[in-house]
Order: C-alpha cells, then sequence, then structure tokens
C-alpha cells in the first residue's frame, strides 16, 4: 500500500514538474527587459521557479528550474545551458527545501521579528539595486523569439525604486506581523536561493567563461527579487483557491 502511494506520489510530482518545466522556459523566453546601464537583461523565470518550490517541494523545484531554464539557454544562449541546468535546479531545491523544513517550531513572536527583519532587508535592496541599476531608460521585449527591436521603451526615474521598495518592506511586515507570523520563511528560503543563482553564475561567468562577471550581478538579483515579489502573492491566491495543496 505504502509503495503505491509512493509510485502515486512521484508520478504526481512528474507531471507537475513537466508542466513547470514548460512554464518556466516560456517566462524565461517571452519577457525580457534590457538595462543599458548593465548591458544586460532579467527575465521573470525565477518568479516560476519560486512558485512551483513554495507550492510544491524541492523535487519538483529543482526540475523544473534546471530543465525548463537550460531548455531556454539552448534556443537562445546555449554557452549558459549547462551551468543553468544545475545552478537554476539547485535554486528550486533550495527555496522548496528551505520552505518546508526551516524552523518549524519557532514560536509566533520569533516568526514576527524575523520577518521584519526581512521585510527591511528586502526593501532596501530593492531600492538600492532599482535606484542605481534600473533607473533611466529601459526597454522591453515581449514575444519569441525575441523580437529585434523593443516592444516597449521607458524612463524609470530612480524615485520609483525607493517608493517601490518601501511599499515592498511595508507590505512584508504587514503580512507577517498580523496575519501570518511564519511568512518569513518564504522570503529567507526564497533570497538563500536566490543568492545561490547570483553566486553561481559570478563563478561560471568568471571561471568558465572568463567575463567580467560582477556587471551581471545586478541583473542577477534583480531577478530575484521580482522573483520573490511576484511569487509570495501568487502563491497565497493558489493556495486560497486549493487549500488542498497545503498537504
Amino acid at each position: 500500500m505504502k509503495t503505491r502511494v509512493n509510485s502515486s506520489k512521484m508520478t504526481l510530482n512528474l507531471a507537475v514538474g513537466t508542466v513547470f518545466v514548460a512554464l518556466v522556459c516560456i517566462a524565461t523566453l517571452v519577457l525580457t527587459v534590457s538595462v543599458p546601464a548593465t548591458s544586460g537583461y532579467f527575465n521573470v523565470g525565477e518568479t516560476i521557479i519560486y512558485v512551483a518550490a513554495l507550492l510544491f517541494g524541492p523535487y519538483v523545484a529543482a526540475f523544473a528550474g534546471g530543465l525548463g531554464a537550460a531548455i531556454a539557454d539552448m534556443l537562445v544562449a546555449p554557452i549558459f545551458a549547462p551551468a543553468t541546468l544545475v545552478i537554476k535546479g539547485c535554486e528550486g531545491a533550495i527555496v522548496g527545501f528551505l520552505n518546508k523544513k526551516m524552523f518549524k517550531q519557532a514560536s509566533r513572536s520569533n516568526w514576527r521579528i524575523f520577518t521584519i527583519v526581512l521585510g527591511l532587508i528586502v526593501g532596501i535592496l530593492l531600492a538600492i539595486t532599482g535606484s542605481i541599476y534600473y533607473s533611466g531608460n529601459v526597454t522591453l521585449y515581449l514575444g519569441f523569439p525575441p523580437p529585434e527591436t523593443p516592444t516597449l521603451t521607458g524612463f524609470v526615474p530612480t524615485e520609483t525604486w525607493y517608493f517601490v521598495g518601501g511599499i515592498v518592506a511595508l507590505l512584508i511586515i504587514y503580512v507577517g506581523f498580523k496575519i501570518e507570523p511564519d511568512f518569513g520563511r518564504g522570503v529567507f528560503s526564497m533570497i538563500v536561493g536566490g543568492l545561490e543563482m547570483v553566486v553561481g553564475y559570478f563563478l561560471y561567468e568568471q571561471l568558465i567563461l572568463n567575463k567580467v562577471a560582477v556587471v551581471e550581478i545586478p541583473i542577477n538579483i534583480g531577478q530575484m527579487l521580482i522573483g520573490l515579489i511576484v511569487a509570495l502573492p501568487v502563491t497565497k491566491i493558489v493556495l486560497r483557491s486549493l487549500p488542498q495543496l497545503k498537504s
């Protein structure tokens, strides 16, 4: 009986993981934002990896993150595909594992304090990174394959990021203090997984590709923060609609 249950669970995880592979690949390819200040761009693939990790755990997220992002790289930047398979796979596994296992016995008051600190960290990091690296002229490319000319161009004032950072920090603190004390577990999980992604690409570009990898750090931090900010409400909406996923 136990073997049958485990087999059914494995089959379900494989099916869900396959769906998320496609979603990660699509999210990585169809929307990119070019940032002239760094000559780089970021995509929204992290959002799907984090949603998979928070909803379905480390195995689904590792499978979807590594394979989905690697397939996207094979289509547009093959030189990154081997590294992406490992880096994004580890990222999904870390987020999923920490969100399920971390500090399960911590008290509500400790979680509130922890979440407040994390909210301040995320808000400050978003304000600093955005104001320095994501202000000014930005161009958005929407579609696959990415169009040669921008789909949308715009100007982002520096002050925008101070405002956004403050709002994000207040929202995380409010939710953690008033609604869900252990909200910080998901935030912390995504920060740790995101930092693994940032460090992983830095080492790969610096040591293997012999690039000046430091210029890509803000791009990858941006992907982590955008992924975190979007994944949290999406996950809460899904869990509210499908509470059976909590089990």
